[in-house]
């Protein structure tokens, strides 16, 4: 016991040093199911990914991703299913900011939608990032 008390400062260092190698698994599980726009961008070329904006209709007329489907949240339950016909569909879910995407998310999961996925930072991160936004 007096190993333990001589030597605390070792103990603390060794705790320490064992959650700063946890922390990117644990910070990673509670990202799963968002993309960064890279990752977007790869999945919408590769894989056909379907683009949903949770937007409200002026938010969307403002800017969106070219080729997104304007779908509110407060609707996506009943109108998911009749714009997006296939569930295996890779689904990209954005809004301005990336807080409504991922409510949607749980919303498009419990439809059945499994590969539906959040765009991190929104239409904000979108432009940073320079890529191409269309406008109604």
């Amino acid at each position: 016991m007096s190993f333990f008390i001589d030597n605390w400062i070792l103990l603390a260092v060794a705790f320490s040093s064992g959650a700063m190698l946890l922390w990117p698994m644990v910070s990673a599980g509670a990202r799963a199911g968002s993309l960064n726009t890279t990752q977007a961008v790869q999945l919408m070329n590769r894989d056909k990914a379907v683009v949903v904006d949770v937007s409200e209709p002026a938010e969307f007329a403002a800017g969106h991703v070219i080729g997104a489907k304007n779908l509110p949240l407060g609707e996506l339950e009943a109108k998911l299913p009749g714009a997006v016909k296939n569930k295996a569909t890779q689904l990209i879910l954005v809004c301005a900011n990336g807080a409504k995407a991922n409510r949607a998310v749980a919303t498009a999961k419990k439809l059945g939608y499994e590969n539906a996925q959040s765009l991190t930072g929104g239409m904000g991160a979108w432009r940073a990032a320079s890529l191409p936004v269309q406008k109604a």
